[in-house]
């Protein structure tokens, strides 16, 4: 079985659409959405309807949770609360059915666990981070008392690509872009985000995981990023420091962090 893993869309129709295009032609079994259709930017409906058209498997992000109202948004920052409001407001009855009936995990074949956030709680796993190697350790743990015996857990929510293996009692990230799966090990694979990354490299990503051949591959898809920016931009929802290019965005935040503001800016400017 080869799975293509993607996450955290987030409501980017034209980061979507050129995954979605990528992937056909990897002659994958499924696809599988690891939450987070919806927030931050403006083509919610139109994401919802891609997945469908495709018949992706999806879970529920803490996004997609908030926007049908399951969840509040009140540790969300200013912009992402903002994106939930404008993005309830604007989905159809349909749309916020499908986002409503969305799991929080699933299961493939006893080989392959989803989550959003983390697998270690009993509640709230859309909202966990795992960005610790404490909490890494935790979701490893309750991964190895699953009663599936699965052995790969898939999660999103980090924005961030990464394959962490839990083996002989070690736990480490593998960096390579394809990473082989040993039989005596545990892995937390992340695929990155498609609509919001949050690396230097601004490209979507996504993960191939070819169960049988023990695979999985990040793999990189480059979009017109401007594009969506200009509607996000044109709906009131862009991020802080959007207006600056790149380079100024990543010096400012890292001069804000040094000086212990960066949250606090982050949050006052939206």
């Amino acid at each position: 079985m080869k799975l293509a893993l993607i996450s955290d869309i987030h409501a980017n129709l034209e980061a979507l659409q050129a995954t979605l295009d990528e992937i056909s032609a990897r002659g994958v079994d499924r696809i599988v959405c690891l939450g987070d259709i919806v927030g931050y930017n403006a083509n919610p409906a139109e994401c919802i309807a891609l997945l469908q058209q495709f018949d992706a498997l999806c879970i529920a992000g803490n996004h997609d949770r908030a926007v049908c109202g399951q969840i509040g948004a009140e540790t969300f920052s200013n912009a992402a609360a903002r994106a939930v409001a404008w993005t309830r407001a604007r989905l159809g009855a349909d749309a916020l059915d499908f986002l409503g009936a969305l799991p929080l995990t699933a299961n493939i074949q006893n080989r392959l666990l989803m989550v959003h956030g983390a697998l270690h709680p009993d509640t709230g796993c859309e909202t966990v981070r795992l960005d610790t190697d404490e909490r890494r350790l935790l979701s490893f743990a309750a991964l190895a008392a699953h009663p599936s015996g699965a052995r790969i857990c898939a999660f999103g929510h980090t924005h961030q690509p990464a394959v962490y293996e839990f083996r002989s009692g070690q736990a480490r990230l593998r960096l390579d872009d394809e990473v082989f799966l040993h039989d005596d090990a545990h892995y937390l694979i992340n695929p990155g985000a498609v609509g919001q990354p949050r690396t230097t490299d601004r490209r979507a990503t996504y993960m191939i995981l070819d169960i049988a051949n023990r695979t999985v591959n990040v793999c990189y898809v480059e979009y017109d990023a401007s594009a969506p920016l200009a509607k996000t931009r044109k709906a009131g929802l862009a991020p802080p420091f959007s207006f600056l290019p790149a380079p100024v965005q990543r010096s400012l935040k890292r001069g804000l962090r040094a000086l212990g503001l960066y949250e606090s800016v982050k949050r006052i400017a939206g």
